[in-house]
């Protein structure tokens, strides 16, 4: 398979880091969660002073050294870049567009969507965003289980213990907005169907 060009890549990584910060400006507006790292941020911005982007990088910290191990020196450090550029956008789009009217449902339809495309751009350009990611590129890679299907497990009981935190028809909005996300990974992200070498 024809490799991604260095340029290529660049313009992935930041059109991937867009939409899912986009994903996730749906959901804040909307106050709604999701599964993943970003579900841990977007819960611990409702107990803690700091803002999505800044829980959302410490979050991912710890799983940048198992994407060096794994998958190489190249793909690690894309993945910190696309962590970075996630948290500033996400920070920052506040600063361009405002959302008068608020349907949760469209913005767990529309966050779902938009964190979906983002994630599967990166992981098609030896990127990901970290966190649970490099997790389910790992076990895609190791046990040929596709990148959704084991995401969605993750996201399912992230979302289940957030139940004593947030009420059950936000869980329900939340859960579906997962879902969506999850979908558009497993069904555009096979290991059968698109190989990517992430090894430099």
């Amino acid at each position: 398979m024809e490799k991604h060009t260095h340029k290529e890549d660049i313009i992935a990584m930041l059109t991937g880091t867009f939409l899912v910060a986009q994903g996730v400006f749906f959901l804040q507006a909307g106050e709604l969660l999701t599964g993943g790292t970003a579900g841990l941020a977007l819960l611990l911005t409702h107990l803690l002073p700091w803002s999505f982007g800044v829980l959302y990088f410490i979050a991912n910290s710890p799983f940048y050294l198992l994407a060096w191990r794994r998958f190489g020196r190249r793909f690690a450090l894309n993945s910190v870049i696309c962590g970075a550029l996630v948290s500033l956008f996400a920070d920052h789009l506040s600063l361009f567009i405002s959302l008068n009217t608020v349907n949760p449902f469209y913005c767990a339809l529309a966050g779902g969507l938009l964190m979906g495309l983002g994630m599967l751009i990166l992981f098609r350009h030896r990127a990901s965003l970290g966190g649970f990611n490099v997790l389910c590129l790992y076990i895609q890679d190791r046990y040929a289980i596709s990148v959704g299907k084991t995401q969605m497990a993750i996201d399912g009981i992230i979302l289940a213990s957030s139940l004593l935190l947030v009420s059950p028809i936000t869980i329900l909005l939340s859960i579906f907005g997962a879902l969506i996300l999850n979908i558009v990974l497993a069904m555009n992200h096979k290991p059968t169907r698109y190989k990517v070498t992430y090894q430099p």
